[in-house]
């Protein structure tokens, strides 16, 4: 066995041999490159060093900072949150109240009038309570300038002076009743039974209509959903009282950055009576409920516009807002006589959303017609809450305190009246007392409403008395209708 190992072994021997030269060279090539990657090391280490000793440095001047500084960042904020904390009654108040005016008034300036060709009949009813009858033929004049197919005017058994006047013009069109009036509603009932055309346009005794209404209120009708349609209003010779110039600036709030936005949702919460246009067929099955509403036991008197407007929508129509169909009417022209009509607006709104509230009726209204109608309602609360916590709890009873209170009052009624004033800037120098009348209707007027709502009357007009209070012939300038 031996000798067969040995060429074994031999050929084992003669390998190393040939190859162990060429094994020890590679181990030298290794043994050189890792002498070379050593040195390199030696030579790079310290510099890699240094820049790691400066990022150390970096972050220990930076931690130094924040150690320096957090306290009084932290102090700076804490005094925030308190200022906040001590606030937020009123800033949470703030901050709804005025994004819900900043969405009405931008997507209210955004909705156009509605323009088409549509055209159908109309029906003008106008009842007429012991108007003055040289204002009653002046409005007239402008209904029949519109074209109306039909003008029918439901007069008082009294008013033989404004029948007679009205017979003698010899129009075929215009058809005067005399009627034993039973208040208001019972008037609209006659005029909209005796009615022959598609529309019905109620409007007031004391209304003028501008050139092209008529055309312009019939075009949203072309929506077949659509069930009423209000008008663009303002007040008839606004510059002979200041309370009708204060007037108009408060009916310019409501119809150029409230009802437009509600109008495009299609929920109108009051289609105002002073011009009213409906779709008959609205109108003719809930007519009885107009004529005939109970509230808490009592029998509804005013508030005729916000009823109708509420029976119309609960059947499912659609109350829209047309701002190039444009009216004028008569306010009052002293502070009396206009804080009687607010009071009885007041009184209506309470009785109508009311209503409108438990019948459920107003939940089923796009939210911008909820919120709206929310908020009027709880006006007086907010308001006085809003007062009571400002002179209470943060106005210093100082004249710079007073000074800042008045001041942000002020401001805020500027900014909500800019509509306005681009139309009539001079009545910048009306703002301080705009700022008292919002505070007089949104607190103790609409507070005495709200506990006497039930009480029924009209309050401006009176059964011994021809024309409104402050709203005759003689409170006006002696000029013809401005165009």
């Amino acid at each position: 066995m031996n000798d067969d190992l040995a060429p074994f072994f031999h050929d084992v021997w003669n390998w190393w041999a040939d190859n162990l030269g060429s094994h020890l060279h590679e181990f030298g090539t290794f043994l050189a490159f890792f002498r070379d990657d050593w040195n390199w090391w030696a030579d790079n280490l310290g510099s890699h060093l240094h820049e790691f000793g400066t990022f150390l440095a970096f972050l220990r001047d930076d931690w130094n900072w924040w150690a320096d500084n957090l306290g009084s960042h932290l102090a700076g904020f804490g005094t925030f949150l308190a200022f906040v904390a001590s606030h937020w009654p009123l800033a949470l108040a703030g901050t709804v109240v005025w994004s819900l005016w900043l969405y009405r008034f931008v997507a209210s300036h955004r909705a156009g009038p509605i323009v088409n060709a549509f055209r159908t009949s109309a029906s003008v009813v106008v009842p007429s309570y012991h108007e003055d009858p040289d204002i009653l033929l002046k409005c007239l004049e402008t209904w029949r300038s519109e074209q109306a197919d039909e003008i029918i005017v439901v007069l008082d058994v009294a008013d033989v002076e404004a029948y007679d006047r009205i017979v003698a013009l010899g129009d075929d069109r215009i058809r005067p009743i005399l009627f034993h009036h039973a208040g208001k509603r019972s008037a609209l009932g006659v005029g909209i039974r005796q009615a022959r055309c598609e529309l019905v346009c109620l409007v007031d005794s004391d209304t003028f209509w501008m050139p092209g209404l008529l055309r312009a209120v019939q075009m949203p009708f072309e929506d077949s959903q659509v069930g009423a349609v209000s008008t663009q209003q303002n007040v008839y010779q606004r510059h002979t009282s200041v309370w009708r110039r204060i007037a108009d600036w408060m009916v310019n709030l409501r119809y150029l950055d409230y009802v437009p936005v509600m109008g495009r949702a299609g929920a109108v919460p009051c289609v105002s009576g002073r011009t009213a246009v409906y779709r008959r067929s609205a109108v003719m099955p809930v007519l009885d409920k107009l004529e005939n509403e109970f509230f808490l036991g009592r029998r509804c008197v005013a508030g005729d516009d916000g009823r109708l407007t509420w029976l119309v929508l609960a059947q499912g129509y659609r109350t829209v807002h047309q701002s190039s169909a444009r009216a004028l009417s008569i306010f009052p022209a002293d502070f009396r006589s206009f804080v009687k009509q607010r009071v009885r607006w007041s009184r209506n709104s309470f009785r109508c959303y009311l209503t409108a509230i438990f019948k459920g009726w107003l939940w089923r209204q796009p939210l911008i017609t909820q919120l709206t109608v929310l908020q009027i309602m709880l006006t007086p609360v907010t308001m006085g809450m809003t007062l009571t916590y400002l002179i209470l709890s943060r106005l210093e009873l100082t004249p710079a305190g007073m000074g800042i209170a008045a001041a942000w009052l002020l401001l805020g009624r500027g900014i909500r009246g800019v509509s306005h004033l681009r139309k009539h800037p001079r009545d910048i120098l009306l703002l301080p007392l705009m700022t008292v009348v919002v505070c007089i209707v949104a607190l103790p007027i609409k507070a005495y409403a709200f506990v006497t709502m039930n009480k029924q009357g009209w309050l401006t007009r009176h059964a011994h008395q021809i024309g409104g209070d402050g709203q005759d012939a003689r409170s006006l300038a002696p000029q013809e209708v401005a165009a």
